[in-house]
């Protein structure tokens, strides 16, 4: 199992319209073979030191069976129209892809 933390870049003003186009594609993730967890997330304030907001980014939390299903993912009808979508919204996405140890 792999684990993928995306953190999305989201021009200020157009936040709720990023979040709305990624909670309707969650559900055609969620179907695809080898996804295990695909949920975007927002930060909230826990008070913790060491802890930094933004409130224009928007972190996707996803595990997968493996690699190729996660490259297997990104090839889809349904990420390519998401992309598609939210070229012009989107500032900056950073994606780490982790293995347990």
């Amino acid at each position: 199992m792999i684990s993928v933390i995306a953190s999305v870049r989201i021009k200020a003003d157009r936040v709720s319209q990023f979040i709305e186009i990624i909670k309707s594609n969650v559900p055609e993730v969620r179907k695809e073979k080898g996804c295990i967890e695909y949920s975007p997330a927002v930060d909230i304030d826990s008070g913790l030191p060491v802890q930094k907001l933004d409130k224009n980014v928007v972190t996707i939390v996803e595990k997968w069976e493996s690699v190729e299903a996660l490259r297997a993912h990104l090839k889809t009808p349904h990420m390519l129209a998401y992309r598609e979508k939210v070229k012009d919204i989107v500032e900056d996405l950073s994606v780490k892809v982790l293995q347990g140890v």
